[in-house]
């Protein structure tokens, strides 16, 4: 109970030396802010497309606050359905198609719509579709039996073989109401037209799904590798001291790019890629923690009552070490971050139509110098906000820690 008192008080300790740091604690606060964007994903994104990927020409290129009328045409196909946790993850295919207008007007069973055509001129030229066709999902083969008869307009939907009858006030009322909507670009289009916020939140999940699984990698690695040639040292602490040296030899980017190009370009392999790189930075650590640890007291007496190599490493010696490791691989999180956005530039990582933002650096880094800065600002200052927290948070950590090393030795 005493030593459980203890740990509770020293992580008390720590985490009131931790809120003090200001710096870090944004950091922190800012890690959680991104992490949630990540999760919510699809449910939060104006564009919950996969990939936010509709792409209105009309619209690219449009400044942030941009605003335009749309009309949202009911495409000629069967209604998809998702529930809410499959569109958080993966996002939902829209029913709908968006026509972007600049005016519109009913008569009869029609509806008369201008298109936005990008430019500030004037169109008079007007296209007209028939209201139930906005709406429905009308049967191909049976748009010629469409009826308008008493202000009333018979129909018949796709795969049903009864028609439809609706009144015409009805169909105008329901298309003004939801069908045509006014959408604001809070962050600007694309030159696809696509919608710029969407595509930055999407990001967010690139940079953490990266950072998160290549974190993992690297600890499994590290850890093993630095564990056993700290622990039993001579001729197998040489061995992996020498396959360290050796990675550590090589320029990050251009093992993960030789990685990346033996596994193939793509999402999953920049994990793994990444991953590989970062073990040796854990392995170092944890190797000289280990030395410093293997010749204690409470070791020699874990031997003395016959534990395992396995339990000794594991149960006695790796928990002591925790400091540390925490610290570095809030390091190489960011490292992660920053190497998947080098990689996803130069074409080799996350592919189109991904959203990643090193991808949309590359992808607009034409407009820097030109009248849409921000379509390559953007992401970059997302990056650059994203790696400064994990950054000010390995710090804090690293300094509370410290605080509860020295907390422990005056105990």
């Amino acid at each position: 109970m005493k030593k459980d008192k203890s740990s509770h008080s020293v992580t008390r300790i720590t985490w009131q030396r931790f809120r003090k740091n200001r710096l870090s604690m944004s950091g922190l606060i800012l890690i959680l802010f991104f992490i949630v964007l990540a999760i919510l994903g699809y449910l939060i994104t104006p564009d919950s497309t996969p990939n936010a990927n509709q792409q209105l020409l009309e619209i690219s290129k449009k400044p942030p606050g941009f605003e335009v009328q749309i009309l949202m045409l009911k495409k000629n196909e069967t209604t998809h359905h998702v529930n809410p946790l499959s569109k958080m993850l993966f996002g939902e295919i829209s029913d709908y198609q968006s026509i972007p207008i600049i005016s519109y007007r009913f008569e009869e069973a029609n509806i008369f719509y201008k298109e936005f055509s990008g430019e500030n001129k004037h169109i008079d030229f007007e296209k007209k579709i028939c209201i139930a066709d906005v709406i429905f999902t009308l049967n191909e083969s049976a748009k010629d039996k469409i009826q308008v008869k008493n202000n009333e307009i018979t129909f018949y939907e796709l795969e049903k073989e009864q028609p439809i009858t609706k009144t015409i006030a009805e169909l105008q009322n329901e298309i003004a109401n939801h069908n045509i909507i006014r959408r604001k670009f809070w962050l600007g289009t694309d030159p696809s037209g696509r919608d710029l916020l969407s595509r930055l939140i999407l990001g967010t999940r690139v940079s953490f799904a990266v950072g998160f699984i290549s974190v993992f990698i690297s600890l499994f690695i590290g850890l093993i590798m630095g564990a056993i040639a700290g622990y039993y040292r001579g001729k197998l602490d040489n061995a992996i001291i020498w396959i360290i040296n050796v990675v550590w030899s090589i320029p990050t980017l251009l093992l993960v790019i030789a990685i990346t190009l033996a596994l193939g370009k793509g999402f999953w392999q920049v994990f793994v890629a990444v991953g590989l790189t970062m073990w040796v930075d854990v392995a170092r650590v944890i190797r000289g923690q280990v030395i410093s640890i293997r010749e204690k007291d409470f070791v020699e007496a874990a031997r003395a009552l016959g534990f395992s190599d396995f339990r000794i490493i594991f149960r006695q010696i790796l928990p002591n070490v925790m400091g540390p490791v925490i610290v570095i691989s809030a390091a190489n999180f960011a490292s992660a971050i920053l190497i998947e956005a080098g990689l996803s530039f130069l074409g080799i990582g996350a592919q189109p139509p991904t959203a990643s933002w090193g991808e949309m650096i590359n992808s607009h880094r034409e407009f820097i110098m030109g009248q849409s800065p921000y379509l390559a600002v953007l992401p970059g200052v997302a990056i650059m906000l994203i790696v400064l927290s994990f950054v000010l948070l390995g710090d804090g950590l690293r300094d509370a820690l410290d605080t509860k090393m020295k907390e422990q030795s005056v105990i």
